[in-house]
């Protein structure tokens, strides 16, 4: 058995900002627009009005203050309201290839090596682009890497799943390094019409080297531990897919279409079931909530990682041991702990150990134990 190591990470931000001030404006302006043309059935009592949004309404939910996407004008127009993404040809690099080999060169960079020292290429991402071929192939094509390359969807937990299936390979000896790369689109796939979830998520990219710890050659962090769990649940969902068409009304614009969850829910299961999994990983390799100098969680909200740091840590996180980036970047769905964790590590001293955590629909969580080498 070989130690695998995360020796870069890398994160590619688009240009274009949304904050809460102007995604308040623009679904105001369209809840005015829903309310006025459908004024008679609201009178009647049929149809129920669209409230208002307020930036302090979005704050106190989720901690967000802007975030990052690929495209604002559609997002912001009340008649639209999604983003517009140019069609590209079949010849040119699909948008999430192009932004995860932003991220993965920058994670390339960061631990000197380049496209001939990687063996593989996972994308995982809570949607992907197209069924196939899949994207880590392209992904895998425009890098210059040799190999092989496959897709993955856990949805928010698609980062850490990836990192224990690319440290499982590391381990076993069939490959020496791998690429993890984490391209998330996830404004393509909210519902900004929805006053509820309309603040969420952001765009990014996130990319993360691992390789055999005896190819490292300056500072990294070995892969102590990982663990992944399931449990089935619907309350964070998205019914797309290719049966849609064959199915009565499927091409219809219905609300189950794009991202929905019921939040009540998933905040009283999924919260327990992360501290426990937590916990229990922790355990089974003897460390205390004491040993730990960072916790890396998933970015969907501030009040669930401060939720989870109490409970992990056993008190109040002090400042930088739980580092959110949700309030600029929003949910990036599986991205976010590599973001959190990709700004938040370079301090640690050799011999510090911290832990990687993501979460979301499925039920899913996965946990990746890593200690400072270097």
């Amino acid at each position: 058995m070989y130690q695998a190591a995360i020796t870069g990470t890398g994160v590619f931000t688009p240009q274009k900002t949304i904050t809460n001030a102007e995604l308040v404006e623009a679904f105001n302006a369209y809840a005015d627009l829903y309310n006025t043309e459908n004024a008679e059935a609201i009178k009647a009592g049929t149809l129920e009005a669209k409230a208002h949004s307020s930036e302090e309404f979005i704050v106190k939910a989720s901690g967000i203050e802007q975030r990052y996407v690929m495209d604002k004008s559609g997002v912001l127009d009340p008649n639209i309201m999604h983003p517009l993404l140019r069609q590209r040809a079949d010849e040119e690099p699909s948008l999430m290839a192009e932004m995860a080999v932003d991220a993965a060169q920058k994670a390339l960079a960061a631990a000197g090596k380049t496209a001939a020292d990687v063996d593989a290429v996972i994308c995982a991402a809570s949607n992907l682009e197209r069924a196939y071929p899949a994207v880590a192939i392209e992904i895998q094509e425009l890098l210059g890497v040799k190999g092989f390359a496959f897709d993955m969807n856990v949805a928010c937990s698609s980062a850490t799943f990836g990192i224990q299936a690319a440290a499982d390979m590391i381990r076993s000896g069939s490959i020496r390094s791998a690429l993890v790369v984490n391209p998330e689109i996830c404004s393509a796939h909210l519902e900004w019409r929805d006053r509820d979830c309309h603040f969420i998520f952001g765009d990014v990219a996130t990319a993360t080297l691992l390789e055999r710890a005896e190819d490292t050659d300056g500072p990294c962090f070995d892969v102590i531990s990982t663990r992944c769990a399931t449990e089935y649940s619907n309350n964070i969902r998205n019914n797309n897919g290719f049966l849609r068409r064959s199915r009565p009304d499927g091409l219809s614009d219905r609300r189950d279409m794009q991202f929905m969850q019921n939040g009540r829910k998933v905040f009283k299961e999924v919260l327990p079931m992360v501290a426990e999994h937590i916990g229990g990983h922790m355990a089974d390799n003897g460390l205390e909530s004491s040993d730990l100098k960072r916790i890396w969680l998933h970015q969907a909200n501030k009040s669930m990682n401060d939720f989870i740091g109490r409970k992990v840590l056993g008190r109040e996180p002090e400042t930088g041991e739980q580092p959110n980036i949700l309030q600029d970047y929003a949910n990036t769905s599986s991205a976010g702990s590599i973001i959190a964790f990709a700004k938040n590590s370079d301090d640690l001293k050799d011999g510090d150990t911290g832990l990687i955590c993501s979460f979301g629909a499925g039920y899913s969580v996965g946990s990746v134990i890593v200690k400072k080498r270097g």
